[in-house]
């Protein structure tokens, strides 16, 4: 029997809350029903940019689907508790740290990579909003678009993750930080036609005296 993990379990419930089936939230990922219920019920492991879809159909941000928790407190990580937690391992082949899990509607979502050549299976990323990787350890070839960066310590790049993106590890291991932005939409600005006929809904009729 597969365990279901409290990511999975979370994923469900968001989407049973909101009444909705398995082929409206996959439809609006972009991929099969089939493949939604595989990570509802624990089967499969996607990647990051996989999650990133499914909390933007399920109208919730990336760390709290990720992680659940409420809280918009400052978040301290010790590098000493990282280091004693085993980093989620995917089915695209990476593993991940979650950095500041535990803040609350974040505007901005921080991992830690970690990729060993050999183990990442091809296949392009994509998601909403926009991506800043900066490597840690290790070399990787990075690809968005139609553009393959080579990468090494202290080496980043900052790019819209809705262009297609792939990574390929050169040495044995790499290590990187990468942060996901998620776009926040831009507030309309009224015209200044709309603006006037507010004014003049606001403004009161003038009296007969006045008008005199």
């Amino acid at each position: 029997m597969v365990a279901v993990s409290p990511l999975s379990s979370r994923i469900r419930m968001l989407r049973l809350r909101q009444q909705r089936t398995l082929s409206d939230v996959a439809k609006r990922c972009g991929f099969t029903a089939s493949l939604l219920s595989k990570i509802e019920s624990g089967k499969t492991s996607p990647p990051i940019a996989t999650l990133a879809k499914i909390a933007e159909a399920l109208g919730v941000g990336l760390g709290n689907l990720l992680d659940g928790k409420q809280d918009s407190s400052t978040v301290l990580t010790l590098a000493q508790h990282r280091a004693v937690n085993l980093a989620t391992e995917t089915d695209k082949g990476y593993g991940f740290h979650l950095l500041a899990a535990e803040r609350a509607d974040k505007i901005m979502q921080p991992f830690i990579f970690v990729a060993e050549r050999g183990r990442i299976k091809p296949g392009v990323m994509a998601h909403c909003g926009e991506e800043f990787v900066y490597v840690l350890e290790g070399r990787m070839r990075y690809s968005v678009g139609k553009i393959t960066y080579s990468l090494g310590p202290g080496d980043s790049l900052y790019f819209s993750s809705e262009e297609e993106h792939d990574l390929e590890p050169v040495t044995a291991k790499v290590k990187y930080l990468a942060v996901f932005v998620e776009r926040v939409q831009p507030v309309k600005k009224a015209s200044p036609t709309t603006k006037s006929r507010a004014r003049r809904r606001r403004d009161p009729p003038a009296s007969p005296a006045s008008r005199a």
